[in-house]
């Protein structure tokens, strides 16, 4: 299997099966990352992950071997998520969410139990969506896409130490809004 760095060297010298290869590798994960940026709004993330890959194709020049690909990929989606977050237009609306239909026709999944997970992935985002975005931004690439530090760093174009600060100050701001919805 061929990294993502030698698929996008490929995907500079004109293999499209390359490319594709890399949304298919990527594109979930991606998809996932946005959408807790966006505070869940599904159609939106959708939107903007395949916006990222279409500059991912349009910029492939661009990439420079050997920089992890990954945290290319992921600084194209957040800058994306960024300047669509600050449009004057854009109002944080919180979407349906398909995932209590997929957990309801799991079989191995009571629907009780289902609900309960859903629940609580839902009051550990509406909970990421007060955080500061450079904040939540850390906190997602790092627990939900599980990015190490260094590459953090790189997506956000920020030093270690910074990385390190913002998370830090994130989980204690999250632990402290978790502990505050739990007394109320």
């Amino acid at each position: 299997m061929l990294s993502d760095e030698a698929l996008a060297l490929g995907v500079q010298q004109g293999q499209q099966q390359d490319l594709v290869n890399l949304v298919e590798r990527h594109h979930d994960a991606l998809i996932g990352y946005v959408y807790r940026l966006t505070g869940g709004n599904r159609l939106l993330s959708e939107d903007l992950v395949q916006e990222a890959f279409l500059r991912v194709w349009r910029g492939i020049d661009s990439y420079q071997y050997p920089r992890p690909f990954k945290a290319w990929l992921y600084a194209i989606a957040t800058n994306l998520v960024r300047n669509h977050m600050k449009q004057a237009d854009t109002r944080r609306t919180q979407s349906v969410d398909d995932e209590v239909l997929d957990l309801m026709t799991e079989p191995t999944t009571s629907v009780e139990e289902g609900l309960v997970q859903t629940e609580a992935a839902h009051d550990v985002l509406t909970l990421l969506q007060t955080l500061p975005d450079h904040q939540r931004e850390v906190i997602v690439l790092r627990y939900y896409q599980e990015l190490p530090l260094d590459q953090i760093a790189e997506v956000l174009g920020i030093p270690l130490g910074t990385v390190k600060s913002r998370l830090s100050l994130g989980l204690r701001r999250l632990r402290h809004a978790m502990e505050d919805s739990h007394e109320a």
